[in-house]
């Protein structure tokens, strides 16, 4: 448990929610102002997710639910998981 928490307070990015779809939210709008599409902006987000369910130790609850989803979930469907998030901020 140390290490997690050690792990949550090192990264110092986000601590919650809220946060974090305002971070989401943010850099969908610095990838549009440097004319990436939204197909790409989504194709680099299932990158990003790659990295972040194997590097970054979850900070929330619907952090950790969103890397055990992308963790049992195939490539489509990591796909679909961030195309949804995309949606799930721009409203």
């Amino acid at each position: 448990m140390e290490e997690i928490q050690k792990c949550i307070n090192d990264m110092d990015f986000v601590k919650d929610w809220a946060s974090w779809r305002e971070h989401l939210q943010d850099a969908i709008k610095r990838g549009r102002d440097f004319g990436m599409s939204d197909d790409m902006i989504q194709n680099l987000s299932v990158k990003v997710g790659d990295f972040l369910s194997k590097k970054v130790c979850p900070a929330t609850p619907e952090e950790q639910l969103m890397k055990e989803l992308w963790e049992v979930g195939t490539q489509e469907e990591r796909k679909t998981l961030a195309t949804l998030m995309f949606k799930l901020v721009e409203k």
